[in-house]
């Protein structure tokens, strides 16, 4: 790795995870860990109400004019604007359609909303715009409204990003974390970790020997060749903020049952590996863009696994743990040297503005 002793500049740097009786927003609330569950648990739920957003899903599941509709809405702010295997544009897209696909959703329509500071280049919009577009057609899904705004110069960071998507959800499909049970395997659809280490290596200026590219994918064909072995998936989660961790602590927690992983078993490749090592990181942690954690029954388990293995997006899945009666609640990961140890809920985030 080059010495970068002397180009970082450590003097902007803020805590992600600080002391939780914090009185004003720090940046650990919107990294997906506590802090951003708290945030939501008793400021915005409590204020809004409702029984559907009461699920606090990765999309809501609403019933109109008979369907069964999808519906989630994310913004975007990941500096820098692009990096290795992406941009804004990309992530504002596969972001919200894969937020749709873990409820069985493919997306059809989005909604996009540009807010631009004052002064950034319209060579800069127009390629972000671009990206976008791009992105919404390799995933089958058309930007159908959207909005733009401009703040003042030093009132933002060039460019965010706001995208809503509908879908429809098909018949028999229920996937919620809700349905966990015990015996339920864990499977993932390939490597971790690659978008929250491209994005930073890019913005703090690392070298690892070699370009870590992110994964950022739509993850709308992936899922409905899993739900051609069977509807009967009971959860999917994008480990995307919080990573690994964060979503299996969240499905643990809403379906009250223990989630054991084999560590050896999860695929973290060799470059994302030492590059944690390096930055003092945990795999598990990071963000991904283009992965899904799928709990699947166990008699289905192989079928699924067979079929995700198929699809270019889950060439490299693989079997990770399963759902027990033990520990509810509460993650461990059996390590390689035969003892286990404690996967925690995040409390912030390892990496700020990843996505």
């Amino acid at each position: 790795m080059a010495d970068t002793t002397d180009t970082l500049d450590l003097t902007g740097w803020t805590c992600p995870a600080p002391l939780r009786d914090q009185p004003r927003i720090v940046m650990g609330h919107g990294g997906g860990g506590t802090l951003s569950a708290e945030l939501v648990q008793h400021v915005f739920a409590p204020a809004f109400g409702g029984d559907t957003l009461a699920q606090l899903g990765d999309a809501a599941t609403v019933s109109l004019g008979g369907a069964r509709l999808a519906f989630s809405t994310d913004s975007f702010v990941v500096r820098p604007l692009f990096f290795p295997g992406g941009s804004i544009g990309d992530l504002a897209v596969n972001g919200t359609v894969n937020d749709l696909a873990m409820s069985g959703a493919r997306a059809a329509y989005l909604s996009c909303g540009f807010i631009l500071e004052e002064g950034v280049e319209l060579e800069t919009v127009a390629r972000v715009a671009e990206a976008l577009g791009t992105a919404a057609r390799a995933a089958g899904v058309e930007v159908a409204t959207g909005d733009t705004k401009v703040v003042q110069a030093g009132h933002g960071d060039g460019i965010y990003v706001n995208t809503a998507g509908i879908g429809l959800v098909p018949a028999g499909v229920d996937l919620r974390p809700q349905r966990v049970v015990p015996g339920d395997v864990v499977i993932v659809s390939g490597p971790l970790g690659l978008h929250g280490v491209a994005v930073m290596s890019v913005r703090e200026g690392l070298e690892f020997g070699v370009e870590i590219v992110s994964d950022c994918a739509p993850l709308g064909s992936l899922v409905a060749a899993m739900l051609a072995v069977t509807p009967d998936l009971h959860a999917l989660r994008d480990p995307t903020r919080g990573g690994l961790a964060a979503c299996l602590n969240e499905i643990a927690a809403a379906s009250g049952t223990g989630i054991v992983l084999t560590e050896r078993e999860v695929p973290v490749p060799p470059a994302v590996a030492n590059a944690c090592a390096v930055l003092g990181l945990d795999p598990f942690y990071v963000a991904n863009e283009g992965k899904l954690v799928a709990f699947v029954p166990r008699e289905h388990a192989d079928a699924v696994l067979a079929a995700m293995r198929a699809h270019p997006l889950g060439a490299q899945a693989a079997i990770i743990g399963e759902a027990v009666a033990d520990h509810p609640a509460m993650v461990v990961a059996r390590t390689g040297l035969g003892g286990t140890r404690v996967v925690d809920m995040p409390l912030g985030e390892q990496l700020p503005r990843i996505c």
